[in-house]
């Protein structure tokens, strides 16, 4: 009889999963992604930050979410947005992407029925540009 016991099948899924956390803490420590790729405005897709934040003012957002580098945002009903860029869902419900983002913003209601985003009337030229400026922030 061995000292040491067989391994059992949750004990090696469990050092399994550990490893492979540790792996993506690697790699994002290295700034390689890893895991937790941060997701990058496709060509077709890309909007103007700096017209993007002050849209971002100009609708009020700051009024229910704290925005970094918005002047006034300093809302509490809504998320922050700060580091914006490392979420990994809009909502709870889309994964995120620049394209899920930009319709979060034009459509809030289309995606989740019943959320408190209110519907501003943001022209989807206008959702790209302040997309682009959310995705600054990591």
């Amino acid at each position: 009889m061995s000292r040491f016991a067989p391994a059992t099948a949750t004990a090696l899924a469990s050092r399994a999963l550990a490893a492979l956390m540790l792996a993506c803490l690697a790699l994002a420590g290295f700034g390689l992604g890893g895991c937790a790729d941060e997701p990058a405005m496709p060509s077709g897709m890309a909007g103007d930050a700096e017209r993007g934040r002050l849209l971002l003012r100009q609708y009020g957002c700051g009024s229910c979410h704290r925005i970094p580098g918005v002047a006034a945002a300093a809302g509490t009903f809504g998320p922050p947005l700060d580091r914006y860029a490392r979420q990994v869902y809009i909502a709870g419900v889309l994964p995120n992407t620049p394209e899920h983002l930009v319709h979060w913003i034009v459509d809030p209601q289309a995606v989740e029925p019943g959320t408190a985003m209110p519907d501003m009337q943001v022209s989807a030229a206008q959702a790209r540009d302040m997309v682009a400026y959310l995705y600054t922030l990591k």
